[in-house]
């Protein structure tokens, strides 16, 4: 019976230590997954602060070229024409 008592009792601390370390993989889950929440959060701030530089970015581009900036003048024409056309559409659009 000795023999039997030992195996029960080694095998109730083996599961000891299994929920021991369960326990710690759960808790270590809980972090990892509250930390991929901040990095995405992180992600869409970053991505949402990058498409605002980039509108200002264009907006500093298209005003450096009406100021007369030769590096973006066919930048330029070509938005102002874009623009025309839009225009014309919308006219031929409230007089139909």
């Amino acid at each position: 019976m000795s023999e039997i008592a030992e195996i029960v009792d080694t095998l109730e601390d083996k599961v000891h230590k299994l929920f021991i370390k369960l326990e710690s993989l759960e808790r270590e889950s809980q972090d990892l997954k509250l930390e991929l929440q901040k990095a995405a959060r992180i992600i869409n701030q970053k991505t949402s602060e990058m498409t605002a530089l980039k509108t200002q970015y264009d907006a500093l581009k298209l005003a450096n070229s009406l100021l007369g900036s030769e590096e973006n003048k066919k930048d330029t024409k070509l938005k102002i024409n874009s623009l025309i056309r839009e225009i014309d559409y919308c006219i031929k659009q409230l007089s139909d």
